[in-house]
């Protein structure tokens, strides 16, 4: 089998990544320069710093990249760039970058949906993922559940309707002074609250469709603390946080396994940030189980935004014949 080699670049946030990964099996580099020290004085990514930020980082990490593969740019058979969704200035300056290498080098360019990323990264590390599956993607930008059919055949069945459950993770935890990024913080402080001491809201849980919508639970823990502030109450931080993990683990699990048995689908795949979640990895793999329905579930260091998982669905695309031209643009949403 002839090896083939795909560069990812991942730019659509606040991280600067550039990853090879070999066959669609092995990782042979994958640099990640996070941002996360940056933005954390303003409790959130601002988009201006970020994109000058990629400017600064993104051929020193593409060299890095390239160095620790032990590699040249000979040796890549495939550039593969994010051209949404994300921020629009961070995209452009990795679609670009990448636009730039595969017209110098003559190799073609392969777009990638940044939420294809975060579902194909599983392809990397299970030998045994076959189509069709339900994927849940639940990260800062995207709350999704999506029926894929094949790398070609993906079909949004579920999406939130307005804040993703990563980013009302981020609000509160910001909202409460705890810092950022949110979901791992309020996960800390959960293990040792009670998730049954506050009745927070299941949004969408007895709809008909598959759609999210955090924005009313976000509410209703600031409501929360304001009413409990105003009548003298004392808030248990740590019995709050388990309670509002509670309310989105419950969400997001009922929603993913109602759509699989919905479709009669038996393999579920995780991606995104929030996914590195252990309560919702765990509970929604035993629950699973018991209808005998499998999850896969990526590494947590490929949860958050990298290339590697760029790279990953970039082999997939070459290996149909999908490659895109230099008129690819970037879209947000």
């Amino acid at each position: 089998m002839k090896e083939t080699n795909i560069m990812g670049i991942e730019t659509s946030c606040d991280e600067t990544a550039v990853s090879i990964v070999r066959n669609g099996k092995h990782l042979l580099s994958n640099i990640i320069a996070s941002q996360i020290e940056i933005h954390q004085r303003y409790g959130g990514v601002v988009p201006e710093i970020a994109s000058r930020k990629h400017m600064e980082l993104i051929m020193v990490i593409c060299q890095e990249a390239l160095e620790k593969a032990e590699l040249s740019l000979d040796d890549i058979d495939g550039i593969a760039v994010v051209p949404g969704p994300g921020l629009k200035g961070s995209l452009l300056v990795g679609l670009s970058f990448g636009k730039a290498i595969a017209f110098a080098s003559g190799k073609p360019l392969i777009g990638v949906n940044h939420i294809e990323g975060h579902i194909f990264v599983n392809f990397l590390n299970n030998e045994e993922i076959l189509f069709p599956f339900i994927s849940l993607v639940v990260s800062g930008g995207h709350t999704s559940l999506i029926l894929v059919q094949s790398i070609e055949q993906l079909e949004v069945i579920g999406k939130t309707r307005d804040d993703a459950a990563g980013e009302v993770l981020d609000k509160i935890a910001k909202y409460l002074g705890l810092g950022y990024p949110g979901g791992p913080i309020i996960e800390k402080m959960a293990k040792t609250g009670k998730d049954d001491a506050i009745n927070f809201p299941r949004p969408l849980l007895n709809s008909n469709g598959f759609d999210f919508s955090f924005s009313g639970l976000k509410t209703a823990v600031i409501n929360y603390i304001i009413n409990s502030k105003a009548a003298q109450q004392e808030v248990n931080i740590n019995d709050l946080c388990a309670s509002f993990q509670r309310a989105i683990i419950d969400t997001v699990k009922h929603k993913t396994l109602t759509a699989a048995n919905k479709y009669n689908i038996s393999r579920i795949v995780l991606g995104g940030g929030v996914v590195a979640n252990e309560q919702l990895r765990k509970e929604l793999t035993e629950d699973a189980g018991k209808s005998n329905i499998s999850v896969y579930c990526p590494p947590k260091e490929l949860c958050t935004d990298n290339a590697a998982m760029i790279a990953v669905a970039g082999f997939y695309k070459l290996k149909a014949g999908i490659t895109n031209s230099f008129d690819l643009d970037v879209f947000t949403e």
